[in-house]
């Protein structure tokens, strides 16, 4: 540890806090974990993989976990509302010639698989709290817990997602985050015959597609626009996930729709993003994950990136030779990768509400995915 740094505190366990504190801890930095769930549970049904995402689990040492509780395959079909296939996009095997381009896996599963290796490292974990104040001084941060508890730290990490309390208290005019006029639907569903890799319907106004999650099983998921966040009530989810899907032509699609039942785990979530300008920390406490840079899912990546922070903030404070050139080196590599993801995913999204160009949207995917492909 060259930069001077021997005590972290993590604020929140999501999947960038969870990487934070697990490779924290192998470098030999004393890591506490706070986590306000006292359950430490993960909610949603399957979530993308980048080969770029991969490769960190590789890096990490569950890259054969995965594979045995996820799936992975290599690229990404897409079709007209029909099932004609318009353009199938190359998914690069950058985790290794031996691994499929990427993946895709239960939300659930992927918390556990990374909480159990928190677990089994030397981090400090403490369940049911969060912090109440932060103070900084030249030498380190005070923090004040929930629980009356207080604690020292050199450093401070906040990774407690889309309406970071963090962020508010350090970055308190940081501009909030903002929905973008659509929605996504999830249910988790037995394979259909033929979807073999991520699949996706592109609809005038709809765009629903598929991953496989497990050898029998995959994750739909369907954006929907929408001109305001209002409320959905649970009760109506079946039937208004029904009528959308029935928007499709596709007999695939329109036997899923046909066959939708509560038991399918159908979620909802209104779509927000937030880009944090740089900086993005202040003097001992950094940002990470959603807390600085929260991206719509049209590229699958926002788990990715913020996992690849923590690998990256991690790297920059074992090698960095002082605190602020380490924050300062781990914002350079990472603000314009995660600017990429969080913009293109906002164009991919107006492409989809103004019913535009499916070439621009292919072509932006694909740039996309090519550059999230490229070392971090």
């Amino acid at each position: 540890m060259n930069s001077g740094i021997k005590k972290v505190l993590v604020i929140g366990g999501g999947f960038a806090g969870m990487t934070a504190a697990l490779q924290l801890s192998r470098g030999g930095f004393a890591v506490d974990l706070v986590e306000i769930d006292p359950q430490w549970r993960s909610y949603g049904a399957g979530i993308s993989l980048h080969g770029s995402t991969l490769r960190v689990l590789k890096q990490l040492g569950l890259i054969e976990r995965f594979l045995d509780v996820g799936y992975a395959t290599d690229g990404v079909e897409m079709r007209g509302p029909d099932d004609s296939v318009v353009v199938t996009l190359p998914t690069p095997r950058v985790a290794g010639p031996e691994l499929p381009g990427g993946g895709a896996i239960m939300r659930p599963a992927l918390a556990k698989m990374l909480s159990e290796a928190v677990r089994a490292s030397t981090t400090n974990i403490r369940l049911g709290l969060t912090f109440t104040d932060l103070s900084q001084d030249a030498d380190g941060v005070s923090a004040t817990f929930s629980d009356g508890s207080r604690g020292r730290y050199d450093l401070v990490i906040g990774a407690d997602g889309l309406n970071s309390a963090v962020r508010a208290k350090v970055f308190p005019n940081a501009p909030k985050p903002r929905f973008i006029g659509q929605s996504v639907w999830r249910a988790v569903l037995p394979k259909p015959e033929g979807i073999e890799t991520v699949t996706m319907w592109m609809g005038p106004k709809l765009k629903v597609g598929m991953n496989r999650v497990t050898k029998d099983t995959v994750y739909l998921f369907l954006t929907e626009d929408r001109a305001t966040n209002d409320h959905v009530a649970p009760e109506s989810f079946v039937a208004t996930l029904r009528a959308l899907l029935e928007r499709f032509p596709s007999p695939i699609i329109r036997k899923i729709a046909s066959e939708l039942s509560a038991e399918h785990q159908i979620v909802y979530r209104p779509l927000e993003q937030m880009l944090l300008p740089r900086p993005w920390y202040a003097n001992r406490v950094v940002l990470i994950g959603d807390a600085v840079h929260a991206t719509t899912p049209h590229l699958a990546a926002g788990a990715c990136i913020g996992i690849e922070d923590a690998m990256v903030l991690a790297e920059e404070l074992s090698a960095g030779a002082d605190l602020t050139s380490a924050l300062s080196a781990f914002e350079e590599r990472r603000y314009e990768r995660c600017r990429m993801v969080v913009e293109n995913s906002g164009r991919l999204a107006d492409i989809e509400i103004e019913g535009g160009n499916r070439e621009e949207h292919a072509s932006i995917m694909q740039v996309s995915m090519k550059t999230l492909a490229g070392a971090i």
